[in-house]
């Protein structure tokens, strides 16, 4: 059997990837929320509350031996440069890049423990691409792809890490930004192929990372973004 820990995993992407692990044979799934209105998530035993902001952390009695993490937990907050102030980089950065700094350390023990561990980590196209109003994602998605990297050398080969950059994504954490039938339209239009992410594209790929086909990738920051990081269509 397979122990997996999903961080984030009561919505959007976390939860399609706790879905797909769940069909999966030979599968151990624990997962966390925070804030949940779904009683259902509340009630099952597979999920455990964690605040990723918290210096302590709580954890239920887990496995001695972890093969796998995935830390979701992110934010997308747009705001001109001039308008941000120093504490919300902080904010940003301890959501998106320090909660996966102490989640990892804490859980290092048992990912030594297993025979080829694996921890996926998300990141945004804004790095590389460049967009107005993205520099809080951008510096803090930065660092995760730096984390990513660093982390694949001093750990290899005991333990792969490796990050999947995203465009926009359909999930809850983007409502504000997909909510009129026009801004679907417009977000779907920017991407080559014409729409943007669903939760389950994402999951598929994290998945795989998990597992033993990905057994030869570490260190890799790869794009699953509808083709917008590369392509440029002129018609």
């Amino acid at each position: 059997m397979k122990n997996y820990i999903i961080i984030g995993g009561s919505s959007g992407i976390g939860l399609a990837i706790v879905n797909k692990l769940k069909s999966k044979p030979q599968s151990n799934v624990w997962a966390t929320y925070n804030s949940s209105d779904d009683e259902f998530i509340k009630q099952n035993e597979m999920y455990f509350h964690l605040d990723v902001n918290s210096q302590d952390y709580n954890f239920p009695e887990l496995p001695e031996v972890i093969d796998g993490i995935v830390y979701c937990p992110g934010t997308i907050n747009l705001k001109p440069f001039h308008r941000i102030k120093p504490d919300e980089f902080i904010q940003d950065y301890q959501v998106q890049f320090l909660g996966a700094v102490r989640l990892i350390q804490a859980l290092l023990p048992k990912l030594k423990k297993s025979n080829g561990a694996s921890v996926v980590l998300f990141s945004s196209v804004a790095v590389q691409k460049g967009f107005i109003f993205h520099s809080l994602v951008s510096s803090s998605k930065g660092a995760i792809e730096g984390l990513t990297k660093a982390l694949a050398a001093e750990y290899a080969p005991e333990i792969r890490f490796n990050c999947i950059e995203l465009s926009l994504t359909n999930t809850p954490l983007a409502a504000s930004l997909l909510n009129t039938d026009a801004k679907l339209e417009a977000n779907n239009n920017r991407h080559p192929l014409k729409r943007i992410g669903k939760p389950e594209d994402v999951a598929s790929l994290a998945i795989f990372l998990l597992s033993d086909k990905a057994s030869w990738m570490t260190g890799q920051v790869i794009n699953l973004d509808g083709g917008i990081s590369t392509i440029h269509l002129n018609k």
